[in-house]
């Protein structure tokens, strides 16, 4: 899964927990199974499945577990440090015009353009000469 499309995700998760939160202050029935399942669903999607051979040690399992984990570990940290970031700047300038769910809809449709994106470097993690 590509790093923009896990940002998506996670754009995802965070919108449908806003939802979540402000119909809970609401006092509103809330599903929380629901957003627990779109969470659940994209920390399966990024993690791949792990085969450690039968033979090995104790150690070599665990390393073998970590290499395979790792990457995905931290593309999906780096997705939702990336939108706490996006986020922490505009409240932090103080700006009142514009709501936490459009900055999410900004950003879902600026990384779903991917061509009109190519000078980001969201997709691969790595950083591309403009």
């Amino acid at each position: 899964m590509e790093q923009s499309e896990i940002i998506l995700r996670a754009i995802g998760v965070l919108t449908e927990t806003q939802e979540m939160v402000r119909r809970l202050n609401e006092d509103v029935e809330v599903d929380i199974d629901a957003g627990e399942a779109q969470l659940g669903r994209l920390v399966t999607e990024v993690f791949p499945s792990v085969e450690v051979p039968g033979d090995a040690t104790p150690a070599e399992a665990g390393q073998a577990v970590i290499d395979a984990l790792m990457p995905a570990a931290i593309s999906l940290v780096g997705a939702f440090a990336f939108l706490f970031s996006e986020l922490a700047e505009v409240h932090d300038t103080g700006r009142s015009d514009i709501k936490s769910t459009e900055l999410l809809r900004t950003l879902a449709l600026r990384l779903s353009d991917t061509d009109t994106n190519t000078d980001t470097n969201l997709d691969d993690g790595e950083d591309q000469d403009e």
